[in-house]
């Protein structure tokens, strides 16, 4: 069992305008995002299924060349190997949850 207070988490500037804190289960990593307003997030991919979930602003998603404006409420399912890219259209919030874990985000 974990009990884990996310202001005692150090945010981390990952690319610029992206800032994060990582949280790991056994199996998954949860990646709480505050993202700058016109911060773009290049395209990559990963061996780990993505699950985004908008929780403030907006955000513009590209997925294998479709474009998704992402609000608050709304779950985009990115499949692993998948390539994608993104760009806050305001200043965001965005929880991601990745399966399995990220090794590289202990």
């Amino acid at each position: 069992m974990q009990f884990i207070n996310l202001n005692e988490i150090h945010e981390r500037e990952l690319i610029h305008g992206y800032h994060v804190r990582f949280v790991n289960s056994d199996t998954m990593t949860f990646a709480h995002w505050r993202i700058e307003a016109s911060a773009d997030m290049p395209e990559h991919f990963h061996q780990n299924e993505q699950v985004v979930n908008m929780l403030e602003g907006e955000f513009l998603m590209r997925i294998e060349g479709k474009e998704y404006h992402v609000k608050p409420g709304n779950v985009l399912v990115v499949p692993a190997g998948v390539p994608h890219s993104g760009k806050a259209i305001t200043d965001c919030k965005i929880l991601d949850v990745f399966y399995p874990k990220r090794e590289e985000y202990k």
